[in-house]
């Protein structure tokens, strides 16, 4: 689950991390109501004002800017929320800006020179252990980094026995080439950094960049955070900051109705029982010589409602032009799934406009494929991957 900047600072300020201090706005009135209280909060005479989007890049698509006093942050709130913010990690129509983080401008002038880092905790998932990845060249691409200047780029395993130990923060710290008050700060700023990506069941915590400001304090400017959607049931405070606006609506539809789905950009919808399954469907469309329009799992149960709900899902993206049923027979029937199949082609009428293959294996599937050639619906039968992948083929083409 993506977290908005706001919400992952919320998270790394209560864990004891210095972050940008800012405050969230719906509107131009409300941004500017919040400046008035930062400034009273913070003294800064300046204000960041951001788009509130779980997408980097923001800056580059115009989604950051600086506002030099009140009249600028209405002018600018206004500019950003309502906009079709496009970076680089939005789909090409861009994603809608709803609200905006008026931030403290914390890059003032002082005894030395500011400095910005890469920080970011994940799983290596290779070794199966946490790692903290890091680098001088922050307020950048990463993956920019690691192309040219891969040897800017360091990486600290932490061993899950012991956890984060103080060595390790301290090498961090040195090899940011920090020193006197900044260093003590850097170790601090990673000991509560880790703590957070580990209290709050996340993925993945990215701070990009961490500033050293010129009075030497270390601070997160920004924040990108993914908790793992398996531990939730755990982290309840944390599942209520859950944005469905930045979701795909079809993917929110289906998890509300217990289905497995992922929005993908082919024209092919897949509709399977279990996920191994799924995975090797989508390679057969595409050995066809086309692209899967989507992921769905339906699961153990694939009885006329669940695949009538499914067949809605697929149908919503106006992408599809064909629908292949691919269900294994092991604890479910085939038969049963075969008369689902038909009962919701009934039911759905002129609803399903799309050529649909069936391919059915396991219990029972000779009696369910009679009960798909003998329903007198327009769906097409098979039993082996090939012959489903032909059929997928001359409907399309």
């Amino acid at each position: 689950m993506n977290l908005h900047e706001y919400q992952g600072k919320e998270i790394l300020a209560s864990h004891g991390v210095r972050v940008q201090r800012g405050i969230v706005a719906n509107s131009p009135a409300e941004a500017v109501a919040a400046a008035k209280e930062l400034t009273a909060q913070t003294g800064t005479g300046w204000h960041v004002i951001k788009a509130q989007v779980h997408a980097g890049g923001r800056g580059k698509g115009g989604g950051v800017k600086l506002a030099k006093n009140l009249q600028q942050v209405e002018e600018i709130a206004g500019q950003i929320i309502g906009m079709d913010l496009i970076t680089p990690q939005t789909p090409p129509t861009g994603k809608r800006v709803h609200k905006v983080l008026v931030a403290e401008d914390v890059y003032y002038p002082g005894e030395s020179e500011t400095s910005e880092f890469y920080v970011s905790v994940l799983l290596n998932r290779g070794k199966g252990r946490n790692m903290i990845m890091y680098s001088t060249e922050g307020g950048m691409d990463i993956e920019e980094v690691a192309e040219h200047t891969p040897d800017r780029i360091f990486t600290e395993e932490i061993d899950p026995a012991v956890g984060l130990q103080g060595f390790q923060a301290r090498r961090i710290a040195f090899n940011l080439g920090l020193s006197g008050n900044a260093f003590k700060e850097m170790t601090v700023f990673i000991a509560s950094l880790y703590k957070a990506y580990i209290d709050s069941d996340a993925s993945m915590f990215e701070i990009n960049p961490v500033l050293k400001t010129s009075d030497n304090k270390i601070l997160a400017v920004d924040a990108k955070v993914v908790l793992d959607d398996n531990a939730l049931y755990r982290q309840k405070k944390y599942a209520e900051m859950r944005d469905v606006l930045e979701e795909n609506a079809i993917e929110v539809e289906a998890k509300e109705v217990g289905l497995n789905y992922v929005d993908l950009d082919g024209t092919v919808g897949c509709m399977v029982n279990g996920a191994g399954l799924a995975m090797a469907t989508m390679d057969l469309i595409k050995y066809a010589g086309f692209e899967p329009a989507n992921f769905l799992d339906v699961g153990g149960t694939a009885d006329a409602k669940r695949v009538e709900t499914a067949f809605r899902i697929i149908l919503k993206d106006a992408n599809v032009k064909a629908i292949l049923i691919n269900i294994f027979g092991g604890i479910v029937r085939c038969d049963r799934v075969a008369q689902g199949v038909v009962d919701a082609y009934k039911n759905m009428g002129d609803t399903i406009k799309v050529p649909i293959i069936v391919r059915l294996q396991g219990t029972n599937a000779e009696l369910a494929k009679e009960i798909i050639d003998n329903s007198g619906m327009p769906i097409l039968s098979a039993t082996l991957f090939q012959e489903a992948a032909d059929q997928v083929k001359a409907a399309l083409s």
